[in-house]
């Protein structure tokens, strides 16, 4: 499948719930050619109103912290979530409702082909990297899933909310930045 058939079929999907509330489908953002990804779970706010991921005061933190890794969401990485469209009252989605959605994560990973995903918080780790991830105990660890490294940080949100998890966050961003340039001097 390719972007723009992917991207029109998500844009029209009604397979679960979620499709009733949304504003917009919240596709993703950034190079379509990136090697690296970060997910998250899924669109807030001010995501729905705008149809662009992590717009708001989380949006703005995440754009702060990827440019500590000399990173930039319209340049050199693509930022995308599991469900696409908002969970009413910004519950986590609900496991049915990822279901529904996975596919076009999982197509945009196969379009993108990126050598490195962030999985942004609890949710997206647990449904990319493993089921029993605990974000608290291995955030910053990296692992290796079908020739992609892929590793997990706090949500933006969460570091919103306790500031006490930015210094250990901070080193995971040093982590991601020193993958990267080890990756980079592999080609």
């Amino acid at each position: 499948m390719d972007w723009n058939t992917l991207e029109q079929t998500c844009k029209s999907c009604t397979g679960c719930g979620l499709c009733e509330g949304r504003h917009n489908v919240v596709f993703g953002v950034g190079n379509r050619e990136a090697d690296v990804m970060f997910i998250g779970e899924g669109p807030g706010e001010q995501e729905d109103i705008r149809g662009e991921p992590f717009v708001g005061a989380a949006g703005k933190l995440l754009d702060d912290m990827l440019r500590i890794i000399d990173l930039d969401r319209t340049q050199n990485c693509y930022i995308a979530n599991i469900v696409k469209c908002r969970p009413p009252h910004n519950r986590d989605p609900l496991e049915t409702e990822q279901d529904a959605c996975i596919g076009y994560l999982r197509n945009q990973i196969a379009l993108i082909k990126p050598k490195i995903i962030i999985c942004l918080g609890r949710i997206a780790a647990m449904r990319i990297i493993r089921e029993d991830y605990r974000i608290t105990r291995e955030h910053g660890q990296w692992v290796e899933k079908d020739g992609i490294w892929m590793t997990a940080i706090y949500h933006p949100s969460a570091l919103l909310r306790d500031v006490t998890k930015r210094p250990e966050t901070f080193d995971d961003l040093l982590s991601i930045r020193e993958k990267i340039k080890e990756l980079n001097a592999q080609i």
